[in-house]
């Protein structure tokens, strides 16, 4: 299962049926659990450590140092869950001391080709990042989003559940959870909520009617944000996903992009 051309330092630990492509290096104190797959000329870096069922595709690099002046080697890993697609000539850097020493992936994603995760990020479950989609350092996001190609995302910006982010975007705030948004002049602004999305994963009328509720009072009311959250509070009872809307606003420390 491993390729005689491949280089695997001694103190990787890999699953008996991984496989290892031609010309593709595995670092230090790596550990790559069951059924994963190491494409050809694919690197992993030092102290990573992947799931079950990853894929890893030609050309990719995960867990090199990270692009930071102020690394010097210490010892920070990348870490990924389970069932990941990295594709051709995407990159995942692994932590840093001055931040989480972790790069965290979940499970099932998909990084396609050229994509960028950078040091101390924290990427959720089931998102997709379409072509030279980019994270700059110590950005979240959370489960089930998708960022469509050419998208920069600013250093320890959050990127919420459920939300979309479209082509050539370059998000400087918060997008906030559930929502869609899209470049204006280079700068993200919010269009309304993921409504396609939501459907599509199984969200109920209700929910996606107190969701068109909240956001309608958020941007649409012509109220100061305190006034519009405690409406919201008043008016909207018993709904999961509104909470977690608010509660997502009430946490932001960049702002977020407005509607």
């Amino acid at each position: 299962m491993i390729h005689p051309t491949a280089i695997i330092d001694s103190t990787a630990n890999l699953a008996t049926d991984v496989e290892v492509g031609p010309y593709a290096i595995i670092g230090k104190h790596v550990i790559i659990g069951k059924g994963t797959t190491v494409g050809a000329h694919a690197v992993v870096g030092d102290w990573t450590e992947m799931g079950e069922n990853n894929q890893i595709f030609p050309q990719a690099s995960v867990g090199a140092p990270p692009q930071d002046l102020k690394y010097k080697g210490e010892e920070c890993w990348t870490r990924l869950g389970n069932g990941n697609m990295i594709r051709e000539f995407a990159t995942i850097h692994r932590g840093t001391v001055t931040g989480h020493a972790e790069t965290v992936v979940g499970n099932n994603n998909l990084l396609m080709a050229y994509s960028h995760v950078a040091h101390d990020c924290v990427v959720g479950n089931g998102v997709v990042m379409a072509n030279v989609a980019t994270l700059a350092g110590h950005v979240t996001v959370e489960d089930n989003v998708i960022i469509g190609g050419l998208v920069a995302v600013h250093q320890f910006s959050r990127i919420g559940a459920y939300a979309m982010i479209g082509g050539g975007t370059m998000v400087g705030m918060d997008i906030l959870p559930y929502t869609i948004a899209t470049s204006n002049k280079r700068e993200a602004k919010l269009r309304g909520l993921n409504l396609i999305g939501l459907k599509r994963r199984g969200f109920t009328e209700e929910a996606i009617a107190n969701l068109k509720k909240a956001y309608k009072t958020l941007f649409m009311a012509g109220l100061k944000l305190p006034d519009a959250i405690a409406r919201i509070n008043g008016e909207i009872a018993d709904c999961p996903e509104v909470d977690y809307l608010l509660a997502f606003i009430n946490s932001t420390q960049r702002g977020f992009c407005k509607g």
